[in-house]
């Protein structure tokens, strides 16, 4: 059977001065009275006399000039919880004879234990001092628990159970007899990280130990704060997810391709954000949107401004009224008010009545709006991309006061020819640079490589995908801005595409 349950190397009972009965073969050095008065000892290195080599020709490495004085590492803090004096005064002499600098505390039981410790029960918690840090508890199995409320199914380890009940982050070896070795496994089984075998355990092998459990309990806590980062993330990932719309265009007859890159690393949702209804009188309600910024306050404004529009457009707002509404939903969420909103809103007329497809051969009209925002690509099969009409656009939301006055955000009635394709997307898209200099992509670049690409026959999701690969490799890399693009397309049978 080894002597411990971790680490052990074999014959560790055979050391010199392994005595039978005792904790530890050089347990016949006693701490002297005033060590016996206070149960703490501290063990420090001895020092060399400086005229040690007094009489040597040559000097030697204790006499050669000194380099300053070496880190001395913090000792190690043990608190041993033991109800026989005497076995602690053989621990304090095995930790004296280690050579490992060892602060030893004593307490008897349990209760006294959680003093030390600064972990007092749920039922007596208040007015409790703060307790030692201690780096590692030394527990002897075989001490009677002061239990409040002992169980009736006794299996020897109802101490260490209750030491790991208040104090679950400290480090826990545990001390019991030879016929105990299997108990001392059972205990490392419920929690502690070491066990040790008292007539077989010498100063370095306990100091070891010790060491051990400490590093082994820090490990333990990293990994749990691991697994709970992941759980987080993993957490924060379906939160994202779910943040990001699912449009309601049933009966619209129209096909909708969405691409959304956060600009930010190992995130899901950036300051970008857009949507698309249909209400019950057929007009379908598009939006595009970024706010300023990249962080996790940008993103989580993006999301309460898009669920304040779709709101508003269910609650039959439209136009100017909705957008002098959504940037007071804007100024009030803002956490400084230098955040600011660019928006692009289209409000599709129906062409046909309630729940009926508009005929292909038949022009449809929109309203365009525009708040400090790029303007939509018409693409069209036959001829290159062209812009839409800008000169009617207003100010970013949050730039200027809307109650005045200043901030006013008109109409623009477009023509949408049949068969019409719209490309909306955020500024992320065109400021990516072109090439090594400082160009930028710009509006008109993105009318002339989506028409490269449309030229090769490429459409929908394929389209915007090799549109955004593009991009990328024109800037030399990914792009550090967040990237919404939407594709709005007439077609006879509804599509919506990821």
């Amino acid at each position: 059977m080894p002597a411990t349950g971790d680490g052990r190397v074999p014959g560790a009972a055979d050391l010199p001065g392994a005595l039978d009965g005792t904790l530890s073969g050089h347990a016949r050095k006693r701490p002297g009275p005033a060590e016996q008065s206070t149960g703490r000892v501290t063990v420090t290195p001895q020092i060399p006399h400086p005229r040690a080599n007094a009489g040597s020709a040559l000097p030697s490495p204790a006499s050669a000039p000194a380099r300053g004085p070496a880190p001395s590492a913090a000792p190690l803090k043990l608190l041993v919880i033991e109800d026989d004096a005497s076995d602690v005064q053989l621990i304090k002499a095995a930790v004296a004879d280690s050579g490992t600098s060892i602060e030893v505390h004593w307490a008897r039981g349990l209760e006294q234990a959680t003093e030390l410790l600064g972990t007092a029960p749920p039922w007596n918690r208040r007015g409790r001092p703060r307790g030692t840090d201690f780096s590692c508890v030394l527990l002897d199995l075989a001490a009677p628990a002061d239990l409040p409320h002992p169980s009736d199914a006794s299996d020897g380890l109802e101490g260490l159970h209750e030491l790991l009940r208040r104090a679950p982050h400290t480090a826990v070896v545990v001390l019991t007899d030879a016929a105990g070795a299997e108990l001392g496994a059972a205990a490392v089984a419920a929690g502690a990280q070491d066990f040790l075998i008292k007539n077989e355990t010498d100063g370095p092998l306990l100091a070891r130990a010790l060491r051990y459990a400490v590093e082994r309990r820090r490990a333990d806590e990293s990994q749990r704060r691991l697994v709970e980062a992941e759980l987080r993330g993993q957490e924060n990932a379906r939160l994202q997810r779910h943040l990001l719309p699912t449009p309601l265009l049933d009966g619209a007859g129209l096909s909708f391709t969405r691409r959304y890159r956060p600009g930010r690393r190992r995130a899901l949702l950036g300051g970008d954000f857009y949507d698309a209804v249909r209400t019950d009188d057929g007009t379908v309600h598009v939006v595009i949107g970024d706010v300023c910024g990249h962080g996790p306050d940008e993103a989580a404004l993006g999301v309460a401004l898009r669920i304040a529009w779709r709101t508003l457009v269910f609650a039959g707002l439209t136009g100017e009224a909705l957008l002098t509404t959504l940037q007071h939903v804007l100024e009030h969420e803002r956490r400084s008010d230098e955040i600011f909103a660019t928006l692009c809103m289209l409000v599709i007329e129906p062409g046909a009545g309630p729940g009926e497809l508009t005929s292909l051969g038949a022009p449809e009209y929109a309203r365009l709006y525009l708040a400090g925002h790029p303007a939509p690509l018409l693409l069209s099969r036959d001829r290159k991309p062209v812009m839409l009409p800008a000169d009617l656009a207003g100010p970013a939301l949050g730039l200027l006061p809307c109650d005045d006055g200043q901030a006013v955000w008109p109409a623009h009635r477009i023509e949408l020819p049949p068969g019409w394709r719209l490309l909306l997307y955020t500024d992320g898209l065109i400021e990516g640079r072109v090439g090594a200099g400082s160009r930028r992509l710009g509006q008109d670049g993105l009318a002339d490589l989506i028409g490269d690409h449309q030229s090769a026959g490429l459409t929908r999701g394929r389209l915007v995908d090799s549109a955004i690969a593009e991009v990328e490799e024109l800037n030399g890399g990914a792009l550090t801005d967040d990237v919404a693009v939407l594709l709005l397309e007439r077609n006879p049978v509804q599509l919506i595409l990821g």
